[in-house]
């Protein structure tokens, strides 16, 4: 009877042990099952001609919306919409009245001037009298130059005459005019060469050099091609855009662009590493353009969030600072997974 007595803890710790073991291969088996099959490929780097596509919209190479230093009446417009002009050709004269005082002045000014020279010299007239006399005459002659220059106005640069806004003998009032938005009696644009500006993602910016071509075509113009060239890279880079502009200088053969045309401009960025892979791995994030990977690392499905280069029929270009050569990417299996989950990699 005593044996039996005994006998009944050992077999109560057996059992105890016999379920402990059942129950941790359960959970190593429930844990093995939820595992999700996946089938990855080691990520490498290809080399790619790097070209980059964008729509833009041409502008003037220079534009200049000519208007006198201050108000006043006008005497004479030159120019009528849609003449051609050099740099220097007049554009408008206005009203010269006060110009023509101050050159009565300046002469004036002057013949003072040259008396107190000759006292000076014979020891007649004080130093002092021919300074001050020689300070109006400076400050004179200097208004009279800049009222010159202010009333008789000149075209910058070559070009067309793209707006007049203002009749002969009208007062110039200062007032934006309409259509340009801008204080102005005529509107002047150089258009051969004209520019175009293209806002580029900043991933690019090393790549983008001063004096590199562009391929500039416009829908108007079927089969007809522009090469244009880079003359100007933006020194900074917009940080709510994550941008920044390049100005394409683009000869206007027989000036068939006008300003404010639609056109495409394609830039080659000549040969670059990167990662290329299936379209079909990339998914993107319900809601969202958010696009995105899925890359195994220790049994684990990780989500690395990318940016679409440039396509090759089926397969994307990818760019992240969190991808390296070498990286898993998930291939098979991936549509299903969430960042987190339980993988396990078959052949």
């Amino acid at each position: 009877m005593m044996k039996f007595l005994k006998s009944i803890p050992l077999l109560t710790i057996a059992a105890l042990v016999v379920n402990g073991c059942s129950s941790g291969s359960s959970e190593q088996a429930s844990a093995e099952k939820n595992a999700a099959p996946v089938k990855v490929v080691s990520l490498a780097k290809s080399s790619i001609s790097r070209t980059i596509d964008y729509t833009a919209t041409t502008l003037p190479f220079e534009e200049v919306n000519v208007a006198p230093s201050s108000p006043g009446r006008i005497e004479k417009i030159y120019v009528e919409v849609g003449d051609r002009v050099n740099a220097g050709d007049k554009l408008f004269l206005m009203d010269r009245t006060q110009l023509y005082q101050l050159k009565l002045q300046l002469s004036s000014l002057e013949k003072d001037l040259w008396r107190l020279d000759t006292l000076l010299k014979a020891g007649s007239a004080k130093q002092q009298q021919y300074d001050q006399v020689k300070t109006q005459y400076d400050v004179t002659r200097t208004n009279a130059d800049f009222m010159e220059q202010n009333t008789l106005l000149k075209s910058p640069f070559s070009g067309i005459v793209t707006g007049k806004y203002y009749e002969d003998g009208e007062m110039y009032s200062g007032a934006p005019a309409a259509m340009s938005g801008k204080p102005a009696v005529v509107t002047v644009m150089q258009i051969n060469p004209l520019k175009v500006n293209v806002s580029l993602s900043e991933q690019y910016y090393p790549l983008v050099k001063t004096g590199m071509k562009a391929t500039i075509t416009a829908d108007v113009y079927k089969g007809e091609v522009f090469t244009g060239r880079v003359f100007r890279v933006s020194p900074t880079v917009n940080a709510a855009t994550r941008s920044f502009t390049a100005e394409i200088e683009v000869p206007n053969r027989n000036e068939m662009l006008k300003p404010g045309m639609f056109v495409r401009v394609s830039m080659n960025l000549g040969e670059v590493e990167t990662f290329v892979v299936p379209a079909y791995t990339v998914m993107m994030q319900e809601g969202t353009n958010k696009r995105y990977v899925m890359i195994a690392a220790d049994n684990t499905a990780k989500r690395v969030d990318v940016v679409i280069g440039k396509r090759f029929d089926d397969s994307f270009e990818i760019i992240s600072e969190n991808l390296k050569e070498g990286d898993l990417l998930i291939n098979e299996g991936h549509s299903r997974l969430s960042d987190g989950d339980k993988i396990e990699i078959v052949k």
